[in-house]
């Protein structure tokens, strides 16, 4: 008993440690994190917990950011379920097991390319012909999986009986649109690939010890990370987990507590993150009655928590149907001010999370209709101008004036940049191969994946790795010259000996000093090129323009709050959000 103390003593130590250390790296690289009701968040020794994230948007930093966040605003510790291809990895997998971490075993990790080709018989779309295969060796283990390519949306069924060598029934057929693609190959057939099935007993049992002890876990019901505008379909591990937990304990208090990450440029450096975490949900004992009773109930069951946590995450997260859409809830929002307020960054979130929400009641609406397509010109007109749409009210004074200010601010950026200098000069390699590997790794991951856009959810992630295995390294190098310089030289001993030491130590606060003056020098930046136009003759029309065509946007906006808000909203009069 006194050794099981002394070991949840220790690992409890170094997950703090592994929270501080990654807290630190995460702080460098976002420039702002806010919390929105943390309050909600059972304290320790209220009960067990299961955090529900989602969008999965940044690969590796999601946990990280949501572990510190917790630590610090609730002073609980999460463990996180990892995949254990990631459990796997040298530098990912030893910091994962410090902090806790589950690991959990995926089919997809495991598959391998099958013999042949497969096709589909022509007269039932359950049974699966191949062409030069041997099912009868591939699929001999129990619950198999069998998978299309990716050109096919790499749709899996399991297999429940090898009929011969080249024949095997599947038990559902493929999705629609899989299947359609499937016979258009005819007898020529494709590619596929076996995953076997994946016994998770020991997954659930640690999760279930971890739960019974009061502790909290973590989990992305997703699955995989994604760079989405919408929720994927989530998967029912989490009701699974918290069904089977509270059938083996009834006396357990569990709550599911949904938690939404919203991004402003999540995969770019020094941008910013809201964590909104939403009302604990308690599930019925009427639930886990009929989970324990099996078969159908059991199935409905967990169907019942999962419409739970859905409308949960609904309610943190922000969700458009897809990125056009996004684009213009956003430009919408920017031009709409609550009277009287500066809106902090959670307010923010909790209009766009509002935009979406009133869009999606009345986009039919004439009057919507009308003002999207003039938001989008406005928008249009900007990218054209090369502004934001919070520089046209800087662009809005006497050309002297701004002429005036176009000068200190010169002068600024040049003063500002003579000081981030050293900085981004020894440090240069680190960020150059920062960008290329992240977007290697983000073509690879793209290519591997069917519900990526772009890759941008690993990019961030690479970047922080990269930049983690590059500074130490290049760090040495630095330290390695400076002792190479002072016995070139011929310097006093005292030299020799504190070169290196001196070096190290000195370089990463000149690179931190360099990213707070390049963060400011980038500010100073980005307010020229209005201050440019406010004094180069020839703009002044196009930016009248602008500017009314903002105002009129902005007015006629406030309107359509004020009226349509109040219908969906019971708390609009509060504070106009």
């Amino acid at each position: 008993m006194v050794l099981h103390k002394r070991g949840a003593l220790a690992s409890s130590m170094f997950y703090d440690l592994m929270v501080f250390w990654w807290k630190s790296v995460i702080t460098i690289f976002f420039r702002e994190i806010r919390s929105r009701g943390a309050w909600k968040v059972p304290g320790e020794g209220e009960g067990a917990v299961i955090f529900v994230v989602g969008p999965h948007h940044n690969q590796f930093l999601d946990p990280l950011l949501l572990m510190s966040e917790v630590r610090r605003e609730a002073g609980r510790r999460i463990s996180f379920l990892v995949a254990a291809k990631s459990m796997d990895r040298k530098f990912i997998g030893g910091a994962a097991k410090l902090m806790q971490s589950i690991p959990v075993a995926r089919a997809q990790d495991l598959a391998i390319s099958g013999k042949g080709t497969i096709s589909l018989s022509p007269s039932d779309p359950t049974i699966i012909l191949g062409n030069g295969t041997s099912f009868l060796t591939d699929f001999s283990t129990p619950r198999c999986q069998i998978m299309l390519p990716r050109q096919l949306g790499n749709v899996s069924v399991e297999v429940v009986e090898v009929l011969e060598e080249g024949k095997l029934r599947i038990k559902k057929e493929f999705a629609k649109k899989a299947m359609e693609g499937l016979r258009e190959k005819g007898e020529k057939g494709v590619s596929y690939k076996i995953l076997p099935h994946v016994d998770q007993t020991k997954m659930y049992s640690s999760v279930y010890q971890k739960l019974t002890e009061g502790g909290c876990i973590g989990i992305f019901p997703e699955g995989g990370s994604h760079d989405r505008t919408d929720l994927l379909p989530l998967k029912a591990g989490v009701s699974i987990m918290a069904l089977g937990a509270l059938s083996s304990n009834p006396n357990l208090r569990l709550r599911i507590v949904p938690v939404g990450l919203s991004y402003f440029h999540p995969h770019r450096f020094r941008s910013r993150a809201v964590v909104e975490f939403g009302t604990p949900i308690e599930i019925p004992g009427s639930m886990v009655g009929e989970f324990e009773k099996g078969g159908e109930e059991k199935k409905k069951a967990i169907g019942d928590v999962m419409e739970l946590v859905v409308d949960g995450l609904k309610s943190v997260t922000v969700r458009a149907p897809d990125y056009e859409t996004l684009m213009l809830i956003q430009a919408t929002r920017r031009l709409y001010r609550p009277p009287g307020q500066h809106l902090t960054l959670g307010q923010i979130v909790e209009l766009n999370k509002r935009f979406i929400a009133g869009y999606e009641v009345y986009k039919d609406e004439p009057r919507l209709i009308d003002l999207s397509k003039r938001v989008r010109e406005y928008n249009t007109l900007l990218r054209y101008m090369g502004l934001k749409d919070h520089q046209i009210e800087a662009v809005a004074r006497p050309w002297w004036r701004s002429f005036v200010l176009l000068c200190y601010r010169l002068g600024l950026l040049s003063a500002w940049g003579i000081l981030a200098l050293p900085g981004v000069i020894l440090n240069a390699p680190i960020f150059i191969a920062a960008k290329i590997i992240s977007r290697k790794k983000a073509k690879e991951a793209l290519a591997a994946s069917t519900v990526k856009i772009k890759g941008n959810d690993v990019l961030a992630t690479w970047k922080v790795l990269v930049a983690l295995a590059g500074a130490p390294t290049l760090y040495t190098i630095y330290a390695i010259g400076a002792t190479v310089l002072a016995f070139k030289f011929n310097l006093a001993f005292k030299y020799k000996c504190w070169a290196p030491v001196a070096t190290i130590l000195g370089l990463p606060i000149i690179g931190y000093s360099a990213l707070k003056f390049g963060e400011v020098g980038m500010d100073v930046y980005k307010s020229l090129r209005p201050l440019l136009l406010s004094v180069l003759p020839g703009n002044t029309h196009q930016l009248d323009h602008l500017r009314t065509m903002r105002a009129g946007l902005q007015l006629e906006i406030n309107q359509l709050v004020e009226e349509l808000a109040p219908a969906i909203f019971d708390d609009f009069y509060t504070n106009r959000i």
